[in-house]
């Protein structure tokens, strides 16, 4: 006779219950990453805590995603106006810089980006 340790019976009663079947990731390979920080990064990515990240990252982010940004924007003039925004963080960035590397963020082609918002609308 084997001693059932009770988060052992625990277990085997919840499976006999069926609770464990049609899990949402059932089957599915484990995502294992090697970093130790892999939680961290799993956190960020699951809550999409962007905002936490340092200012000049977040605004390359925003330079990156401007036109996600700019898809619900339904007038020329408002979209000039958050692509003017956006490139005036940007170089508030540069003329006061914070402690630890300078990021290098590209500023935005208004004309491009409006191009391209133009063409999508």
């Amino acid at each position: 006779m084997q001693y059932e340790s009770w988060i052992d019976r625990q277990i085997r009663e919840a499976t006999e219950r069926g609770e464990f079947d049609n899990l949402p990731s059932a089957g599915k390979p484990l995502n294992l990453d090697p970093d130790e920080d892999w939680w961290i990064k799993a956190k960020l990515a699951h809550e999409d805590l962007g905002a936490l990240l340092p200012g000049p990252l977040m605004l390359r982010r925003e330079v990156e995603r401007i036109q996600d940004t700019l898809a619900d924007v339904e007038r020329e003039s408002v979209a000039r106006e958050v692509l003017d925004d956006l490139n005036a963080r940007i170089r508030e960035y540069y003329l006061r810089p914070g402690p630890g590397p300078q990021i290098i963020v590209r500023l935005v082609d208004v004309e491009a980006e409006l191009d391209a918002w133009r063409r999508r609308h």
